[in-house]
């Protein structure tokens, strides 16, 4: 459970608030082997939260491990949708800009 506790963090770490400027937008984020959490994007700035958001824009469902592994570069996005690694429904576009927002390096 650590282990998702650190993802999160990552994700707060490499939060770029320029790429977020304008976006209202929540991520939900539903995990096989974790806890559920949504993350909200509000003009700039980043909430993470345990639990189920009423309406997210996205939900996006894998395991920690794909999560970890997009965050890392390791894993392609679009290929770990293909593959059904990532399962996401509301606006798909949207988990796109995730990298943006979140960029890698």
């Amino acid at each position: 459970m650590m282990h998702m506790s650190q993802t999160l963090d990552t994700l707060r770490t490499r939060f770029n608030p320029q790429a977020a400027s304008g976006v209202q937008e929540v991520f939900q984020f539903h995990f096989s082997d974790a806890d559920d959490h949504y993350v909200v994007i509000n003009d700039g700035t980043l909430d993470i939260q345990q639990g189920e958001h009423d309406d997210p824009s996205v939900s996006l469902s894998m395991s920690t491990e794909t999560l970890k592994g997009i965050m890392n570069g390791d894993v392609n996005g679009m290929t770990a949708f293909m593959t059904g690694k990532l399962k996401a429904t509301g606006n798909i576009m949207l988990a796109t800009r995730l990298s943006d927002m979140f960029p890698s390096s």
